[in-house]
C-alpha cells in the first residue's frame, strides 16, 4: 500500500518533463492521475504510463489559461473519481526578455499562465473540497487534503529578462500563503515549491542554438547559454543542476501524509543555490 493509496491526484503540465516526473512519483504511491498538457499525444501517454504502473489515470487536454480549462479539469476529477485530495499547479513555460523589450503581450501570456490560471483552478475546486470536507467531518474521517503550487527561485532573487515570470512565481507564493488561510478550515495544506534549474526540455537546449517550442500558436525560444549552465554547475554546493525526478520529490513531500502539519510554506528545490 502506497502513502497515497486511492488519494485523486490533478497535475498540471504533466504531459512531460517535470509535470510528468510528478504524476509518475505520486502514481507510484497509489494516486490515481488527472494528466494535463496542451497536446494530446504526451497526454495519453503519460495516462498510459500510470496505468502501466498500476494505478489509474484520466487525460484533460489543453491550455490550462482557457477560461473554461478549470471548471473542465476539476469536472474530469469529479466525474471520474468522484472527488479531488491533490491539486498541482505545475504547468508554465517562459518568455523572456528586458523589460524595455517585453511587450503587453508576453507579460500577460506569462501571469496568466502561472496566476490566473491556478486561481481558477482553485476557485472552480472550492465547492468541491467544502463538500467533500463536510462528508469527511460527518463521517468522522480526518482527512488532509493537498495543494501544491509551483514557484521558481526567479520569484526569491528575481531573475534578469525575466520580469514577467519572476513577478508571477512571485505571486503563486502570496497566493499560497493567502490560500493556507481560507482553507485551513478545510483540513487542506496548501504549500510552494520553488525551483531552480531542473533540466528538462526547456532548458537542456543551448539558448545560442535558437531552439524553440510551439505553446498556444507562438514559437517561444527555449534553452540556456551554454555559459550560464557552466556558471551555474560552479556555484551551486552540489554542482550540479537537478533532474525532474528530483524536482517531483520536492513536490511528493507536500502530497505526504507527513505534511499534515505544514502549511503556508516554500521551499527551494534548488540545491541550496540562492
Amino acid at each position: 500500500m502506497g502513502k497515497l493509496e486511492g488519494k485523486v491526484a490533478l497535475v498540471t503540465g504533466s504531459g512531460r518533463g517535470i509535470g510528468r516526473a510528478i504524476a509518475e512519483k505520486l502514481a507510484s504511491e497509489g494516486a490515481r492521475l488527472v494528466i494535463n498538457d496542451l497536446d494530446a499525444e504526451p497526454a495519453y501517454e503519460t495516462v498510459e504510463a500510470v496505468k502501466k504502473m498500476g494505478s489509474d489515470a484520466v487525460a484533460c487536454v489543453g491550455n490550462v489559461s482557457a477560461p473554461d480549462f478549470a471548471e473542465r479539469f476539476i469536472g474530469a476529477a469529479m466525474g471520474t473519481f468522484g472527488g479531488i485530495d491533490i491539486i498541482v499547479n505545475n504547468a508554465g513555460y517562459t518568455w523572456d526578455d528586458v523589460v524595455q523589450k517585453m511587450t503587453d503581450e508576453q507579460w500577460y501570456a506569462i501571469i496568466d499562465c502561472h496566476m490566473t490560471a491556478p486561481f481558477r483552478i482553485l476557485r472552480a475546486a472550492y465547492p468541491h473540497i467544502k463538500a467533500l470536507h463536510a462528508a469527511d467531518k460527518e463521517a468522522g474521517r480526518e482527512v488532509y487534503r493537498k495543494i501544491v503550487n509551483i514557484s521558481s527561485t526567479s520569484a526569491l532573487n528575481g531573475n534578469a529578462g525575466q520580469m514577467n515570470y519572476s513577478s508571477a512565481k512571485a505571486g503563486v507564493i502570496g497566493m499560497t500563503r493567502a490560500l493556507s488561510r481560507e482553507w485551513g478550515r478545510f483540513n487542506v495544506n496548501v504549500n510552494c515549491v520553488a525551483f531552480g534549474l531542473i533540466h528538462t526540455r526547456m532548458t537542456m537546449t543551448d539558448a545560442d542554438a535558437g531552439s524553440t517550442v510551439k505553446i498556444d500558436g507562438r514559437d517561444i525560444r527555449v534553452g540556456v547559454n551554454a555559459e550560464a549552465l557552466r556558471m551555474h554547475s560552479q556555484r551551486n554546493p552540489l554542482g550540479r543542476g537537478g533532474t525532474p525526478q528530483e524536482a517531483a520529490g520536492g513536490v511528493y513531500l507536500f502530497c505526504s501524509p507527513e505534511s499534515n502539519y505544514i502549511t503556508g510554506q516554500t521551499i527551494a528545490v534548488a540545491g541550496n543555490l540562492q
